[in-house]
Parts: C-alpha cells; structure tokens; sequence
C-alpha cells in the first residue's frame, strides 16, 4: 500500500469533498483552506475574500487502488474548471480552481489533463500551485462530511463525462 496527497480546490469544499469520499481507494476527504497568507484561518475570514486562501479538500488515498489521474479527472469531471471567478453561484477567491501539487508526478498528470481538456476547446482557468511551504488548514468541524450529515447532494457540482 502506498498512500499519497492530493490537494483539490473546485469551489465551495462540500461538493468537492462529495465526490472523492465515494471512491474506493479513498482513505479521507478533508475540507480545509490552502493559499493564503493568514495563519491558521477560519471560515468567517476566508469568505471575506481577503485572505488569498482557496476552499481545498484534502485527498488521502492509496494509490495502489486509484491513480492521481484518477482523482485530477474526477476533479475536472464535478466542477466547471472553466469558471474564472469562482464556481457556480459561488463566487470569490476563495471558490477558484485550483490544484495544489505535492510533487513532479502531481504536476504532469495535471498538466496533460489541461492540455487534453485544452485540445476539446475548454479554456481551463485551473491554477497549478506548488504544495511546497503550503500549509493545509483543516476547515472546522461543521464543514466535514457536510452533505453525509445533512443528507443532501451537492447544488453546484455535478458529474459530468469530459475526458
């Protein structure tokens, strides 16, 4: 078994988050912030905007059982990564596309996914960050396994066959 990272930011974290704890392979899915310069930020701060942090969900899976391609398409499948600013009806800073990449590997898998996207006349507005010096704030308590808890589905992501 080998467990790896990987760090998502397609919007409001609910829906991201959703979609990746449905997976076999998938230890965890966290919602938390990534981004900005604040230190250990909370919600109230991050949607004023002012923050630079990003809604991110946190992906812990073995990647004997799901590939990081895997993830980075579901990723691109459940949110518009064409939306430049924010995602759905949420719009800010904080819901841009975004992946935070944790290593060589990370990065050009997610960069032959934009150009494949890139070559179908999508114009991807996802930003591709180093993971390096990028601390991952887990989001409080209320915001984990927020439509399990209230047993709902996400508004503002959907799945959508692109690749």
């Amino acid at each position: 078994m080998s467990i790896e990272k990987a760090y998502f930011a397609g919007g409001c974290f609910w829906g991201v988050e959703y979609f990746f704890e449905k997976l076999e392979g998938v230890q965890s899915a966290i919602s938390g912030y990534m981004g900005g310069e604040m230190p250990d930020p909370n919600y109230i701060a991050i949607c004023t905007g002012n923050t630079g942090h990003f809604e991110v969900v946190e992906v812990t899976f073995d990647n004997t059982l799901v590939s990081y391609e895997t993830l980075a398409k579901i990723f691109f499948e459940t949110h518009d990564s064409t939306q430049t600013n924010g995602q759905g009806p949420d719009i800010g800073s904080q819901y841009l596309s975004a992946i935070f990449y944790d290593n060589e590997n990370q990065k050009l898998v997610s960069e032959q996914l934009i150009d494949i996207l890139e070559s179908k006349g999508l114009m991807v507005a996802t930003k591709l960050i180093s993971r390096d010096n990028v601390p991952f704030y887990e989001a409080e308590e209320y915001h984990q396994d927020y439509y399990f808890k209230h047993n709902k589905t996400p508004y503002c992501h959907v799945y959508k066959s692109i690749f």
